[in-house]
């Protein structure tokens, strides 16, 4: 198991990535409403803000390897749920 501190800088990197990618698809594919763009933006942040403090503050009566990995599926869904939205702009 990673520690905090990799999970913390892998949480950033993915997060600067999907940001990056949102602000291309907003630039390049330009159907896409400043509305949504921006309300993406701001669900990046939330969620990479939210990972962040997770990381810091494992719930108490949890394995530590059972929380980090419960964490990790978490993270997965999201991102992957923010992904499909920024596919859905170019749209």
């Amino acid at each position: 198991m990673p520690n905090r501190k990799d999970l913390k800088k892998s949480i950033n990197a993915i997060c600067s990535a999907v940001l990056a990618e949102c602000v291309a698809v907003s630039l390049y594919h330009g159907k896409a409403e400043e509305s949504n763009v921006n309300a993406l933006l701001a669900s990046i942040l939330a969620t990479r803000d939210d990972f962040i403090s997770r990381i810091s503050h494992p719930e108490p009566g949890m394995s530590k390897k059972a929380y980090y990995d419960h964490l990790a599926a978490n993270f997965s869904e999201q991102i992957s749920e923010i992904i499909d939205h920024i596919c859905n702009l170019s749209e």
